[in-house]
């Protein structure tokens, strides 16, 4: 099956800005506060951008052709990733996400264990990752009941290229002026538990969800991962990101030339930096940034060109 190039649905929340502009998303909407690179969620789907099933959303073409997932993801009971590209020009909200046992139990969909990268970041710019110190749960509702929360949380300075492991149940915000890709577990639940005092388009304060973050929020800090090292390739580099059971992210930097053979497993190329050409099983795709390809399981791929990429699989 050939390589497929994805319009992403675009998202205009609060905090959002509009860079992503630069990185080819298009809206009618005042921000693009998230971009959805891959989806198959019903709050947002990838549609296929041309070829054979140009305007198909991805979720319907993989119903139709599910040997396209390949082997490794047919163990999933639905798509198990979900990637986007995130401007945050204010703070997000101080949120967690819960765990698969809580979540299905409670939502009715997966949880979130997710792993940001840094596409660029103001300087001076910060995240909230975890907890300072471990504190109890009553430590943490008294936090958030007291307006203190922020002297409890740990944030962390952060620069163009670095990484953050989140598993589900940490709590943590993108904060102002951070431009990320985010590959996450396919969820979209979120417990929102501080939130800058801020208003939706109704005029109302956000809806908060203390009570459920109370059950799922891990209080112990989460410990530093060190980066895996580069690995030297013909034509072009690798670095593994993030390896979890949902999802194995590489960062790829083509400096010539970098081969993608078929696997037993989809891959998703979504491109930040630079330009090249990606061909395959007689297609050519334009690589700039913010391109977003699936590579189906029995696709095997050439990209060539001097570009940075994310290249994900499960």
């Amino acid at each position: 099956m050939k390589p497929m190039e994805l319009n992403a649905p675009c998202k205009d929340y609060l905090w959002g800005g509009n860079r992503l502009r630069e990185f080819g998303k298009v809206s009618d909407k005042d921000k693009i506060a998230e971009s959805w690179e891959l989806s198959c969620h019903p709050d947002g789907e990838s549609i296929i951008a041309g070829g054979e099933f140009a305007g198909m959303t991805l979720t319907a073409f993989l119903k139709a052709h599910p040997e396209t997932l390949g082997a490794r993801a047919a163990r999933f009971d639905r798509f198990p990733v979900l990637i986007k590209l995130i401007d945050a020009k204010d703070n997000l909200s101080v949120q967690v996400h819960p765990d698969n046992e809580y979540a299905l139990r409670v939502e009715g969909e997966y949880g979130k264990t997710e792993m940001w990268y840094i596409v660029d970041a103001e300087e001076g710019a910060q995240l909230i990752y975890g907890f300072a110190r471990e504190i109890t749960r009553e430590e943490f509702r008294r936090a958030i009941e007291e307006n203190t929360l922020l002297d409890a949380v740990r944030q962390v300075s952060v620069h163009p290229g670095d990484v953050f492991f989140i598993p589900a149940g940490t709590l943590h915000a993108i904060g102002r002026g951070i431009l990320i890709a985010e590959v996450q577990q396919n969820s979209n639940t979120t417990y929102r538990v501080y939130d800058y005092g801020r208003v939706g388009a109704d005029g109302k304060p956000r809806a908060l969800h203390v009570d459920k973050a109370l059950e799922v929020t891990d209080l112990t800090p989460i410990p530093d991962r060190a980066p895996a090292p580069v690995q030297q390739e013909d034509g072009h580099t690798r670095q593994t990101l993030g390896v979890c059971d949902y999802f194995d992210v590489t960062k790829l930097c083509v400096k010539t030339r970098a081969e993608l053979p078929a696997g037993d497993a989809f891959r998703h190329l979504l491109v930040l930096e630079g330009e090249g050409t990606l061909t395959g099983e007689g297609v050519e795709i334009a690589l700039r940034p913010g391109t977003s390809v699936f590579l189906p399981a029995d696709a095997s791929c050439t990209v060539e060109g001097h570009c940075t990429a994310i290249l994900t699989t499960v």
